[in-house]
């Protein structure tokens, strides 16, 4: 994530699905980054867990390698559709609780069990971003 530090002190930071023009071995190229970060040397970013899990603050390590991106956040391991044929409600309340978060049919398909554990894909990570902070999921808004 590209970010910029405004007049006020803020941090204004990319989102996760764009097109940069970067430059690698003397070759400017238009870099896509779906569902990644931008993790160039010393910026930061966050990757998201689930609405149920932790999140991370990271520091980019600049691995040009990765073209110095890193995940955007956990990754589903199963579908939308298979999420809602395999857990209901009641699963959701339950893989949520202390969340506080819409916990309907409307959002089933989002549930924690429908994503890889988010601990392992930052230790997958270590080569591409340090972590700066792990934060505690209390609130989750969802459409």
């Amino acid at each position: 994530m590209r970010q910029r530090t405004l007049p006020d002190g803020a941090v204004k930071c990319r989102h996760h699905n764009y097109v940069s023009e970067e430059r690698y071995e003397d070759m400017d190229l238009l870099v896509t980054r779906k569902g990644a970060i931008s993790a160039g040397s010393g910026e930061l970013g966050i990757i998201p867990g689930s609405m149920g899990t932790e999140s991370y603050i990271v520091r980019g390590l600049g691995n040009t390698a990765s073209f110095n991106s890193a995940s955007h956040g956990a990754g589903r391991k199963m579908s939308r559709s298979a999420a809602k044929r395999k857990f209901g409600v009641r699963d959701l309340e339950e893989q949520t609780r202390g969340v506080e978060c819409r916990k309907d049919s409307g959002v089933v398909d989002e549930i924690p069990g429908a994503y890889k554990a988010i601990g392992k894909v930052i230790e997958q990570q270590k080569d591409l971003v340090e972590v700066v902070a792990k934060l505690k999921q209390v609130v989750c808004v969802k459409g």
